[in-house]
């Protein structure tokens, strides 16, 4: 086999990389069977597209749940967390005995409004405390003791988006520094990259390198790798400059703070209203790894999280497009219940997950967790992570879940 031209990429390391910079990595999925896939996961039938579009936020590092939505009337809160323990007349009561974060009040708003629901107390079977494998576990889906090689979201492309959406838009858009495992496909579907925060330069970056990936002479004629890899590099600049078009013009009432995120979150709306046939976008917001001091740095990161949230609903609610939209959180982990002697929290199981819009059945979903536990002891999960995706698939997105996951889970109430 011919060796591709020097400036695309032929490794999963330079694909990554390249998703990194922001890169627009169009046909990402296309490329992900060469490098990447061994064997299909799912083949059911594809089911008709519809309009349902999913917002997918990650809070990498593994958000605190107990400090998120907090059980301030557990007597086994403030033994597990003498000096973390957040006081009750400080937090947002969701009901007798659950409250938000202090930090949570656009959140808060919404709760009350009936845009939001919690799925309580999510994890897995024998969880496991790496970051790099439980993000991989939360993101293909699997079993703790299995590895699968497409991403649970793929497997809906697989089955949900075969061939390419109108226009050439892409079946998904990622907002992060990395191509998400998740989108990881056994056929061939068109994706695209966008940087967090991305400026005027890098912009213009993106575009020159690109054109020189297009352009760059291999030798080698239309049939071979390299041929393939710049059709592709081709329509990756046709759809960055299409996106950076939208993303420059978009105008808006909402009041989006001057974060990455929420910023992230202002480019997916504007994605969406310019009527682009995208299924599935995917953000995320890192810093949950609170192993030391975690009040202060917790209390902000909620805040992002809700702010940014809360300026992304009110847009689609503006632009009346807030039916069209479910956005749901996830983490690779929770904490543990019990904090350690450098006032933060280890790594632990399960916790809570965010859901968001305007025709999801609002509350709290599932059951808290048990904190009758001994120190350094974790919670034992109630809610398996893929009956949520089963959710989502099945009554969202309109594609059954048990072609994406292999089997059959229990669907929730909130949608």
């Amino acid at each position: 086999m011919k060796n591709p031209a020097h400036l695309l990429p032929s490794t999963r390391r330079e694909f990554l990389h390249y998703g990194a910079r922001g890169i627009g990595l169009l046909a990402f999925s296309r490329f992900a069977p060469g490098f990447l896939i061994e064997s299909a996961h799912a083949q059911a039938p594809a089911p008709e597209k519809d309009r349902s579009i999913l917002v997918l936020v990650q809070l990498a590092g593994g958000n605190d749940g107990l400090n998120t939505v907090v059980p301030f009337a557990d007597p086994h809160y403030r033994r597990l967390r003498p000096t973390l323990g957040l006081p009750a007349n400080q937090l947002l009561k969701l009901n007798d005995t659950l409250a938000l974060h202090a930090s949570c009040t656009a959140l808060h708003g919404l709760f009350k409004d009936g845009q939001l629901g919690i799925v309580q107390n999510v994890g897995y079977p024998n969880p496991n405390r790496s970051h790099f494998r439980s993000t991989e576990i939360w993101e293909t889906g699997s079993d703790s003791n299995e590895t699968l090689p497409t991403g649970w979201l793929g497997r809906f492309f697989d089955n949900a988006c075969t061939g390419t959406p109108k226009g050439g838009d892409p079946c998904g858009v990622n907002i992060s520094n990395e191509v998400p495992q998740s989108f990881l496909s056994a056929q061939q579907h068109p994706t695209f990259s966008l940087p967090a925060g991305r400026n005027r330069r890098q912009q213009a970056e993106n575009l020159t390198l690109l054109e020189q990936m297009v352009q760059n002479p291999a030798g080698h004629d239309d049939h071979d790798n390299a041929g393939y890899l710049r059709h592709t590099m081709m329509d990756a600049l046709v759809t960055e400059k299409k996106f950076q078009k939208v993303l420059a013009n978009y105008q808006t009432t909402a009041s989006y703070p001057g974060t990455p995120f929420a910023g992230s979150l202002r480019n997916v709306a504007a994605l969406i209203a310019a009527g682009t046939a995208t299924r599935v976008y995917y953000v995320s917001l890192g810093g949950f790894d609170t192993h030391n001091n975690q009040l202060n740095t917790h209390a902000n990161l909620l805040k992002t999280l809700s702010e940014g949230l809360a300026a992304f609903q009110a847009d689609l609610v503006a632009k009346k497009l807030d039916s069209q939209v479910l956005t749901m959180t996830f983490s690779e982990f929770g904490r543990r219940p019990s904090e350690n002697e450098s006032r933060g929290t280890d790594h632990g199981t399960a916790a809570p997950l965010f859901v968001m819009g305007s025709r999801l059945k609002p509350g709290l979903h599932g059951t808290a967790p048990s904190l009758d536990v001994a120190r350094n002891q974790d919670l034992q999960y109630s809610t398996d992570f893929r009956a949520v995706y089963s959710t989502v698939l099945d009554q969202w997105l309109g594609c059954k879940s048990q072609a994406i996951l292999g089997a059959d889970y229990k669907p929730l109430g909130f949608v």
